[in-house]
């Protein structure tokens, strides 16, 4: 795989070290990926994670306290 640009997430933390990575390939998938543990990569399509980001915050994923 290419040499992917990496853009952090604006959510987190200046100076921090945990966060949510984003790339975007030539073939135009997103790859994502923890700061923490960056050899590990998720990669999905923009509609899918767009997806993922509108249940998230309609509260449709979340914490499963039952």
């Amino acid at each position: 795989m290419s040499q992917l640009a990496w853009q952090k997430s604006t959510f987190s933390e200046p100076g921090g070290d945990t966060c949510v990575e984003l790339a975007t390939d030539p073939r135009g998938r997103t790859h994502l990926r923890e700061s923490e543990d960056p050899a590990t990569i998720v990669e999905t399509s923009a509609t899918a994670l767009g997806a993922l980001l509108r249940a998230v915050r309609d509260g449709a994923i979340g914490d499963a306290q039952d």
